[in-house]
Order: C-alpha cells, then sequence, then structure tokens
C-alpha cells in the first residue's frame, strides 16, 4: 500500500533526517503532564488510517515511511482496506497536544493512532503491548571489549577498563540510575533527554560521536541501539542487553495509542493486534529490534 502524507500545521517541521530515538521521544512524552479524556464516541467511518508521527524518528518512523512503526501502519491500513496517511509533528515538542488531541473549532483530529507509545503512559488511551525492549550497551568492536556478551560482564570488566571509558547517557533516563547503582558516574558524558535542534536524533549519539571515537561506550533503548548498532552501522559494534534490576526500569512495553473516550476504535486496534503479531514480530526482527518476555501485568497496566 502507498501511503500518503498529510499537511500539518505550520508550526510542524517537515525536516528529514536520520532519525530520533524512542527514548529521548518517550522521556518528552512521560514529562509532558497528565491528560484529560476526551468526549468523543465510538469509532467513526474511516476514510482512511491516519497516523499521527515524528517525521525524523528511525527506526521508528520518519516522513519517508522507512521506520517500522511506518511498515506496521501499512500492515494495519492493508487490513482495515484504507489508505496511510501520516501527520507530522516532532515528538518532543509537546506531542500528544498538537497531534491526537489537536482541535480546531469545527474541524476534525489531523490523527487518530500513535503507533508507538509506553504502556501505562496516561495521555493517550495504550493498547495491550506489542512488543517489549530493554535497554542497551552498545560499543565497537575491537576495543578490548569484545568478550562482553551480558551487562554483568561488562560490570565484571577491570577496574581500571571501566574508569577509562566515556560512556555516553541520557540524562534524567533509567540508564543514569543503573550507572550511579554501579559507581559509573565519573565516566558519564552526559546528553539532553531533549533537545530542541530541528535536525536532532539521539541516534547520532552512536552515529556519529560513539562512531568517531567521543565516547567509548553509549547506553541507549534497544530499538535504537540496536538500529545505529547494527542494522545502519558503519562499522562493527556490539550491542548488550542490560539485564533487569530492582527498582530501575530497565525494559519498556509499548503498544499503540489512540483518545480516550473511543473504546470501539482502541479495540479494533488490539485485534489487529491480536490477529496479525506473527507479522509485526517478523517486521520488529528486520529491524533487530531487541525483545524481551513481556510480564503478565502489562497487559492490564493498558486498560
Amino acid at each position: 500500500m502507498t501511503a500518503t502524507k498529510e499537511q500539518a500545521r505550520p508550526s510542524a517541521t517537515r525536516k528529514r533526517g536520520r532519525g530520533i530515538t524512542l527514548i529521548a521521544g518517550l522521556a518528552a512524552l512521560l514529562t509532558a503532564g497528565a491528560s484529560l479524556a476526551q468526549d468523543s464516541g465510538g469509532a467513526p467511518e474511516r476514510k482512511a488510517l491516519r497516523v499521527c508521527q515524528d517525521p525524523n524518528n528511525l527506526p521508528f518512523a520518519n516522513d519517508k515511511q522507512q521506520g517500522f512503526e511506518n511498515r506496521i501502519a501499512e500492515l494495519f491500513g492493508k487490513s482495515l482496506k484504507l489508505p496511510v496517511t501520516y501527520y507530522n509533528y516532532p515528538q518532543r515538542f509537546v506531542f500528544i497536544r498538537n497531534t491526537l488531541r489537536y482541535k480546531l473549532p469545527g474541524q476534525d483530529y489531523p490523527c487518530d493512532i500513535i503507533m508507538g507509545l509506553p504502556v501505562g503512559f496516561d495521555q493517550a488511551s495504550v493498547t495491550k503491548p506489542y512488543f517489549r525492549s530493554p535497554y542497551v550497551l552498545v560499543f565497537p568492536a575491537g576495543k578490548g571489549m569484545d568478550d562482553v556478551r551480558t551487562s554483568d560482564d561488562f560490570l565484571a570488566l577491570p577496574r581500571e577498563k571501566l574508569a577509562s571509558l566515556k560512556i555516553g547517557v541520557f540524562d534524567h533516563s533509567p540508564a543514569s540510575k543503573w550507572m550511579a547503582r554501579h559507581d559509573l558516574v565519573d565516566q558519564g558524558v552526559p546528553y539532553h533527554t531533549i533537545n530542541v535542534e530541528m535536525d536532532y536524533y539521539p541516534g547520532r549519539i552512536i552515529d556519529q560521536d560513539l562512531a568517531s571515537g567521543k565516547i567509548d561506550v553509549a547506553i541507549v533503548w534497544g530499538p535504537v541501539g540496536s538500529y545505529y548498532g547494527q542494522t545502519a552501522a558503519r562499522q562493527p559494534m556490539h550491542v548488550v542487553p542490560i539485564r533487569p534490576e530492582p527498582g530501575i526500569p530497565l525494559e519498556f512495553s509499548v503498544g499503540m495509542g489512540v483518545r480516550y473516550g473511543e473504546p470501539e476504535w482502541k479495540k479494533q486496534v488490539e485485534e489487529f493486534i491480536d490477529t496479525h503479531r506473527a507479522e509485526i514480530q517478523s517486521i520488529l526482527a528486520e529491524y533487530r529490534v531487541p525483545l524481551t518476555d513481556e510480564p503478565p501485568a502489562s497487559a492490564a497496566l493498558s486498560r
């Protein structure tokens, strides 16, 4: 199916680029404030699957429809026998209010679904999860850490080796708490979770800074680490999942988001997830998204 692009309002950016990591996007979403339920009713007749997306957010999505969320949206559109349109707006700039919940008097909403939101996020009604992924360590091959296969292996490196590393980490992220717990704060090179540069993408921490040797290790969320460290990497890199630890959320479950007050639409989206789970998993595998098992409580949290 060929996707068409819906025009965003003037403040929406049209910058193209290499992508923005989910963790920066999720952090921006999770700190944006609580939501109010919408007053809309059931599922209206649809002429298109209208997707809210960040246009510069690989490996998730972009305005060239190159991300795995674009692929999943196309699959959903095909199942609905509808074309797919996109409303573009930067995820880090109050995304929900300016996309899914944006409505002028006498006008319709510009889009109806967000293809990836964390389970438990309260600014939208989030479906059951369709994947769960951990934080990962990313580092180049041939730098004395080729035997590191787990986060425990990494922490077991000689203390002088750990002390020599420059570890890139996003501020206020679970990764920064993990580093503090393991006495690695002095090795941290902080990156802003929310960056106002229009062409910024947190995958740049790997694509540029790690690749150039500015840092020795990057800690990012799994889909971003795998994409920039393996799928799109220009040099061999290792991607190592970080083992979950009590009190530090290092794995995140992701569902799809719709407006509150649209239970029939949400049910239809969840039916798509259930009936096309194998195809969705195949798409995630193409992008080498590292996956972990879903805890039983996650499905309940999405209600």
